[in-house]
C-alpha cells in the first residue's frame, strides 16, 4: 500500500471513491481510466457498478478490462435498480459485504473502493449511508458533467440555477434538480467532453455552476484522462458541509428514489429494454437516430448486431444528442464460420458445445438496448427503434445474397478486451 492510500484511511476503514453524475456524462470512460492507472501502480482495488437497467451494459464494458470481474471477486454489479433506492442500498451493503470478506487477486483486501453509479442516482442516500459506515469511509464524491449538454440545453449552464430555483419556488422535481443536486455534494466536479468546446466556453460554464457548490474544485479532462493520484490525494469527504443539505432534501429524496421498476409517475427517468434476435436494418436505424430520437431520450445504450457487419458484436451508446458505434466483441457464431479464425480443433468444439446450449435463431447474435429518459418519449423513441429490425421477407433477401445499404461509419472505435460476448 503506498503513502497516499495509506493517509486516506479512517482507522482500518477502507476508503471508497463515487463517480456520480447525470446519463452519458463519461462515468464509465472515468472508471475505465482509474482501473488501468491503478493496476499500472499495483493497487488492489475493488469495483462496485450500478446500473439502472437489467442489461447492466456497464457491468459488461468495465469486467471486459481483465482487471476487474466477478470471477476475480473484486467487482460486484447492481443492476435492474436504482442504487439510491431503500432497495438499492440494501444491494449495495451487500455488495461491500462479499467485497470485503473475500479477496482480490493479488490476496489483499482493497486499498481503495471504486462505486459508479447509475446516471438516475441520486447523492443524498449515498452520503447518508456511508456517513456511518463502519467498514468504508467515504474519500471522493465526484460529480461528472457533461460540458457540451451544459453549453447546448443550459446555455452555458447559466439557465441551470434559474430552472432550479423556479421548480423549488413551484415545489417541482425532475431533471434539472438532480443535475444540481448532484453538483452540490460532491468534493470535485469534473467537466468533461470539454475538448469538443472553446476554452472560453468552458471557463464561462465552470463560472455559471460554480456557486451551487463554491468550496470545490472544477476540473475539466477529455476521455476520462483524470489523474489517479490527484484523485487519492483530495481532502477526505466533509459531511459536516452537506449536513443542512440532507435535513432539507430527505424527506423529499426519500420519496423519490425508488427502482426504475417499481417508480411512480412522478419520478425523474424511465427506462425500457428492447430485445430481438434480428438484427437492425442499417439505413432505417440511420434514419431513426436522425430523425425520430426525442430530446428527452437522455441515453440508450446496448448490443446489437447488423446485416453485413455479423461477426461483430457492436455498442450502442447514444447520450443526448451524440451517439457513438464501437466493436466490443466477436459473436461466437461469427468466429466459427470464419475460415481463418486460427482455433485449434478444442476451442472450435468448446465453441460449438457452448452454442449448442445457448445460442437462438442467429446463434448468440441479438440485439439488447436499454432507453433512459422521460417515459412518453423512451416509449415513443422504443417504438419506432424496433421498427427497425429486419422484417421476415429481409431476412429471406439477405439470406440468399441481398445487400442492405450502410450508412454507419465503416470503421467503429475498437475496444479493448476483445473476446467473445
Amino acid at each position: 500500500m503506498s503513502d497516499t492510500v495509506s493517509t486516506m484511511r479512517w482507522g482500518k476503514r477502507i476508503p471508497l471513491i463515487i463517480l456520480n453524475g447525470f446519463l452519458g456524462a463519461g462515468k464509465t470512460t472515468l472508471l475505465k481510466s482509474l482501473l488501468v492507472q491503478a493496476h499500472k501502480r499495483d493497487y488492489a482495488v475493488a469495483v462496485i457498478v450500478n446500473d439502472m437497467s437489467e442489461l447492466d451494459v456497464d457491468g459488461v464494458l468495465i469486467s471486459n478490462t481483465e482487471i476487474v470481474s466477478s470471477h476475480r471477486q473484486n467487482m460486484v454489479s447492481i443492476a435492474a435498480d436504482n442504487i439510491s433506492s431503500d432497495t438499492g442500498i440494501v444491494k449495495l451493503d451487500n455488495a461491500i459485504t462479499r467485497l470485503l470478506s473475500r479477496q482480490t487477486g493479488s490476496d489483499k483486501t482493497p486499498d481503495f473502493i471504486l462505486l459508479e453509479t447509475s446516471g438516475s442516482s441520486h447523492p443524498l442516500p449515498l452520503v447518508r449511508y456511508f456517513r456511518d459506515h463502519p467498514q468504508v469511509c467515504l474519500h471522493a464524491f465526484l460529480s461528472l458533467v457533461d460540458a457540451v449538454m451544459l453549453h447546448e440545453d443550459y446555455d452555458d449552464g447559466h439557465s441551470l440555477i434559474t430552472a432550479l430555483q423556479q421548480h423549488l419556488d413551484q415545489g417541482k422535481r425532475g431533471v434539472v434538480n438532480l443535475l444540481a443536486e448532484q453538483l452540490m455534494f460532491c468534493n470535485q466536479i469534473i467537466l468533461t467532453k470539454y475538448d469538443r468546446l472553446p476554452r472560453e466556453t468552458l471557463a464561462d460554464i465552470g463560472a455559471a455552476i460554480h456557486p451551487l457548490n463554491p468550496q470545490v474544485g472544477i476540473i475539466a479532462v477529455p476521455w476520462g484522462n483524470l489523474d489517479l493520484e490527484a484523485v487519492l490525494a483530495l481532502p477526505p469527504y466533509d459531511f459536516h458541509r452537506v449536513a443542512l443539505l440532507i435535513d432539507e432534501l430527505a424527506d423529499d429524496i426519500g420519496t423519490r428514489c425508488a427502482p426504475e421498476s417499481t417508480a411512480p409517475s412522478h419520478s425523474v427517468l424511465s427506462s425500457c429494454v428492447i430485445q430481438d434476435e434480428r438484427p437492425f436494418h442499417p439505413q432505417r436505424l440511420w434514419d431513426i437516430y436522425h430523425h425520430h430520437m426525442g430530446t428527452g431520450v437522455y441515453r440508450s445504450k446496448g448490443f446489437f448486431w447488423l446485416p453485413g457487419r455479423d461477426d461483430l458484436a457492436l455498442l450502442w451508446n447514444q447520450a443526448a444528442g451524440s451517439i457513438s458505434l464501437a466493436f466490443i466483441s466477436y459473436w461466437k457464431s461469427g468466429v466459427l464460420e470464419h475460415t481463418d479464425n486460427h482455433l485449434t480443433a478444442e476451442e472450435r468444439q468448446a465453441l460449438q458445445q457452448q452454442l449448442a446450449t445457448s445460442s437462438g435463431r442467429f446463434g448468440d447474435r441479438h440485439c439488447h438496448l436499454t432507453v433512459i429518459g422521460e417515459k412518453a418519449e423512451i416509449e415513443a423513441f422504443a417504438t419506432v427503434l424496433r421498427q427497425c429490425f429486419l422484417t421476415e421477407d429481409e431476412i429471406i433477401w439477405w439470406k440468399t445474397g441481398g445487400i442492405f445499404a450502410d450508412p454507419w461509419p465503416s470503421t467503429v472505435v475498437h475496444l479493448k478486451g476483445h473476446g467473445t460476448l
